[in-house]
């Protein structure tokens, strides 16, 4: 006796029914649907997206520099503005110091033994709770103070350079293109541990040396400076950052600075090659003493000659620095990056999070629950079409809201007087697209606390506190910068570090703040603890659902 079997479609049927009704697509198409017929969770993603463009248009329309120069004409904008130097590799960089220098023709070689090197500052006493400007200068050195020798392909500010020198508090130093440092002897310079520098030219090729007895060299670095001339200059410099005091307290911290000086002594100078033997000085950018020229010893506050010549014993006193420009409450320039433009993604973040959190708990609360998993069984499959529609619909949010922000938001900031430190267009790539990747990884984070505490209220709470409030408290200086820098360090916020495009170089001190564009982790290495939470997130909300009962 033959059977015959007949098929016949389940009248139910639909996208929701996992492998029987078209796989995981089908169950992405599912939970789409779920997603936009809920009008709140879509009106709840355009406010985020809203809300990360708002912060950063908004500050950018309302920033305002004005400016008034010996009694003329009120200006404001970028017409005050001084001259802005770039670095050879584009970068905006400071250059500003006093340099002592002759020209040099073909190749040659520049030593000297730096004997001192002393400095004052700004007169920063502690009075209460926050540190006060004082008046006049007083004794202290400035941790990357820095007097040496330089070859420089000009006194154009910007002009490509390698130099050799010694350092308030990091020993002697290579730098050049304002970018490069390498490290050399480390220590103190003094009279009883004196340090010898050389720099070589040969062609376009810079080689630095350092020496404790000027018999015994070692060769610190070598650079190639691109399109160097015929004719350059070779001298003496000195120069030193402003100075500046955090103070940390338990309710935050605060930031006082002021400019500050420094003072290199050298003996046993020797220029060999094509060089015309006559020293010239020269401020750099302005780069004198920041008390004001004046006659030799007069002191802190009356001010010190720049270049003094006993024999062959040479003073040189300058102020500036040379180095990037980056972000920091004391620098030069009204400095803004991109990174800063996107500040108001934490604001979109929040909202973000509590309707991620909700497309996963309201099913419990509704008992929708146990209609989807009897629909589908495969329960880690219905948890990652969640995490992929809600992640999907973050990130491209995100992605909007970061072109917006930059878009309208940096031309303004630049129109207002604002200067955009750029940086290089993958960087760019990497700070819109990885904002828009921290949201989506917030949203998955969040829709897992759903699935896990099944509750709206609770895993909204948790992943506010985790997620933003982390970054709120670090950059508002609600907590000590220790206690701050951890919490970016080891919390989902970490992952906001994607957002900073300007490195943090070795030779220039940074604060570690959000609001500067600063984080205590890399770029990549903050967003990896996002995404170790995340992973970690689902992986606690897959075994949940697959233990419980719906």
């Amino acid at each position: 006796m033959t059977s015959q079997v007949i098929s016949v479609p389940r009248p139910e049927a639909g996208p929701g029914d996992g492998p029987r009704g078209g796989g995981f697509g089908s169950l992405l198409r599912a939970e789409w649907i779920k997603f936009r017929s809920v009008r709140g969770w879509v009106i709840g993603m355009i406010v985020a997206g809203l809300l990360t463009t708002f912060l950063g248009v908004f500050a950018a329309a309302n920033a305002s520099i004005g400016c008034q120069m010996n009694g003329g004409p009120a200006k404001s904008g970028r017409a005050c503005l001084p001259y802005i130097p770039h670095g050879p590799g584009g970068e905006i960089v400071a250059d500003n110091f006093y340099f002592v220098h002759q020209p040099l023709t073909g190749n040659g070689t520049l030593t000297v033994r730096a004997t001192s090197l002393t400095g004052e500052h700004a007169n920063l006493a502690t009075s209460g709770r926050a540190a006060q400007v004082g008046s006049g200068l007083v004794p202290g050195l400035a941790g990357w103070a820095k007097a040496g020798i330089i070859i420089k392909q000009s006194t154009h500010q910007g002009s490509a350079y390698a130099a050799m020198m010694v350092t308030g508090g990091h020993g002697v130093r290579m730098q050049d293109n304002f970018t490069g440092d390498t490290a050399g002897m480390p220590g103190a310079v003094s009279a009883a541990h004196p340090r010898w520098l050389r720099l070589t030219r040969s062609g376009g090729t810079i080689t630095g040396y350092d020496s404790a007895d000027g018999t015994h060299w070692t060769r610190v670095g070598t650079v190639q400076l691109t399109g160097l001339p015929s004719t350059v200059q070779a001298g003496l410099f000195a120069t030193s950052p402003g100075y500046t005091v955090t103070q940390n307290s338990f309710g935050g911290s605060s930031n006082s600075g002021g400019p500050a000086q420094a003072t290199g002594v050298f003996d046993h100078v020797s220029l060999a090659g094509g060089a015309s033997g006559t020293w010239t000085g020269t401020e750099i950018g302005r780069g004198g003493p920041a008390g004001g020229g004046g006659p030799a010893g007069a002191g802190p506050n009356g001010g010190s000659a720049p270049f003094t010549r006993n024999g062959g014993r040479y003073t040189l006193t300058g102020s500036g620095d040379i180095a990037p420009v980056t972000p920091g409450p004391f620098g030069s320039l009204p400095t803004v990056t991109i990174g800063q433009s996107l500040a108001g993604a934490f604001l979109g973040l929040i909202v973000i999070v509590v309707v991620a959190a909700m497309f996963f708990s309201t099913e419990y609360r509704r008992g929708l629950i146990r209609t989807t998993l009897a629909a589908t069984p495969r329960r880690g499959a219905v948890l990652a079409a969640k995490a992929v529609v809600i992640g999907a619909v973050a990130f491209v949010t995100g992605l909007v809201a970061a072109v917006v922000s930059i878009g309208v938001g940096v031309p303004k900031e630049e129109k207002s007087g604002q200067v955009l430190l750029t940086a290089p267009w993958l960087t760019e790539v990497r700070v819109v697209v990885g904002t828009a990747a921290v949201l989506a990884l917030a949203a998955v984070f969040a829709v897992a606390l759903g699935a896990i505490l099944r509750r709206s209220a609770a895993a909204i709470t948790i992943a506010v506190v985790t997620v933003v409030l982390p970054f709120l408290l670090t950059a508002l200086n609600v907590v000590p910068a220790g206690v701050g820098d951890w919490l970016l360090r080891v919390t989902p916020a970490a992952g906001l570090a994607i957002e900073q495009s300007i490195p943090r170089y070795s030779q220039v001190t940074t604060v570690i703040s959000p609001i500067q564009g600063y984080y205590p982790l890399s770029p990549y290495a903050g967003f990896a603890v996002l995404c170790l939470w995340a992973a970690a997130a689902l992986a606690l909300a897959l075994v949940m659902l697959r233990r419980r009962d719906a």
